[in-house]
């Protein structure tokens, strides 16, 4: 049986350059939801609703404030330091959806 962090360097696209996984862009949709590129080239949605949960991230239930997202050095965050690791919002893209490779990394799949 594999674990997950063999899983996302193996199935995915994922040039040896870029082994560390990070969030490149983050576009708000609606309600808790976010578009997110991952620095692999890999493009999906993730809805954030069910895991708004504790004391950093109650906040983010006021939409207002959810929709304050951005990009830091290597994921998403809110104005209140509330984030989350990369390679968990990256399962979650994969788990909820299709996801697509987007830009000029296309062409990673062929050169591992």
């Amino acid at each position: 049986m594999r674990v997950k962090e063999n899983l996302l360097t193996e199935s995915i696209p994922f040039p040896k350059k870029e082994l560390f996984l990070h969030v490149i862009c983050v576009e708000y949709l609606d309600k808790y939801q976010l578009k997110l590129t991952f620095n692999n080239g890999i493009e999906g949605i993730v809805d954030l609703e069910q895991e708004l949960y504790g004391e950093i991230f109650e906040p983010l239930k006021d939409q207002s404030l959810f929709q304050k997202v951005y990009v830091n050095s290597r994921t998403i965050e809110w104005p209140n330091k509330a984030d989350f690791a990369p390679e968990f919002l990256f399962e979650i893209a994969l788990d909820k959806q299709p996801v697509s490779i987007v830009g000029d990394r296309v062409g990673y799949a062929n050169e591992m």
